[in-house]
């Protein structure tokens, strides 16, 4: 089967394409624009290592742009599409909303026309928890209002969900959302709390900890995503030519607080972290958690990672990648 994978130069996506070509079941064609949101050189490492798994090929291209990426599915007719290319940072996001416009927005609606005018049997896309906003409590459950994101990225995340929606009812798409929490492990961005927590510690930079250390996320590592996503993709929720429409939590369903996070952080790298506690910052929620029932019933995902051999594992690897004399 052919399986198109969109972000595939990204954290995410590279160890989708990867797991997916390693079943010997794939053929697997990745797609990214190597956007230099962060250091293009670790989405050229990631791509490397996918140039050394049998049946995977990449292949640079936007998403956003609507005439050549159509042309690229109309092409290659892939089977199944995991849609994982997207505009990260919900920080980022506040200062630089055009960005998040084209890629979130104008990319995945090029996505999904090009999938209406080439149908796969399956198009399974990435959405987050930050579309939960505004009063929603945790665990979140997927039938939860989330009209109310607090972030622009979790704006944009919401009104894919919604563009979904419209083409799988008017278009006869089966489409799956899968709302992502809070992922780490190797490989991981820059730009994300493991590497800019392991990166202050270990050159003994000052670490700040908004409202006060005291934001609980429900971290998820990579490997539990791949396996939600692989197995939320091969089994596509109707057959055709009736279309349907679903959106799981992809998460861990422990939460733990920042400052518990840091510290077990400080144990694996043998420093002490210099903290500064902050109050909260604008467009972050103050706690995450997953309500992993729906996903847990249909499909059968349950995560099998602790965060304690998660974090060793990513702290291997970052050691490895980043030598200390990096900071």
């Amino acid at each position: 089967m052919k399986v198109l994978v969109t972000g595939a130069a990204g954290f995410i996506g590279h160890h989708v394409a990867r797991r997916l070509a390693e079943t010997g079941r794939c053929e697997v064609l990745g797609v990214d624009s190597l956007d230099a949101y962060y250091d293009p050189a670790l989405k050229r490492a990631r791509v490397e290592r996918l140039a050394g798994v049998e049946g995977c090929r990449f292949v640079q291209a936007d998403c956003a742009d609507a005439e050549k990426f159509p042309a690229l599915v109309a092409h290659w007719r892939p089977d199944y599409v995991v849609h994982l290319a997207a505009q990260p940072g919900v920080r980022h996001s506040m200062t630089h909303a055009p960005a998040y416009t084209r890629s979130n927005l104008e990319g995945f609606a090029t996505v999904l026309e090009a999938c209406r005018r080439t149908p796969p049997r399956h198009l399974v896309f990435a959405s987050s928890s930050s579309v939960y906003g505004a009063g929603t409590v945790a665990p979140f459950r997927e039938d939860a209002v989330t009209d109310q994101p607090v972030s622009y990225y979790g704006a944009t995340k919401k009104a894919n969900e919604l563009m979904a929606h419209s083409y799988a009812l008017n278009h006869g798409l089966n489409i799956t959302g899968l709302r992502f929490f809070s992922v780490y492990g190797p490989w991981g961005r820059p730009d994300m709390a493991p590497t800019l927590f392991a990166s202050a510690i270990r050159a003994g930079r000052p670490l700040p900890l908004y409202n006060a250390g005291r934001n609980r996320r429900d971290f998820t590592y990579v490997d539990d995503i791949v396996d939600g996503v692989v197995k939320v993709l091969l089994y596509p929720p109707a057959v055709p030519p009736r279309p349907s429409y679903r959106i799981y939590n992809l998460g861990h369903n422990r939460p733990v607080e920042t400052l518990l996070f840091v510290q077990m952080l400080e144990e694996l790298l043998g420093r002490k972290a210099e903290v500064e506690l902050l109050p909260p910052q604008p467009g972050e929620m103050l706690e995450t958690g997953a309500d992993l029932t729906r996903i847990q019933a249909e499909v059968g995902f349950t995560p099998r990672v602790p965060l304690e051999e998660g974090l060793r594992r990513f702290v291997d690897w970052f050691q490895s990648y980043y030598p200390p004399d990096a900071g």
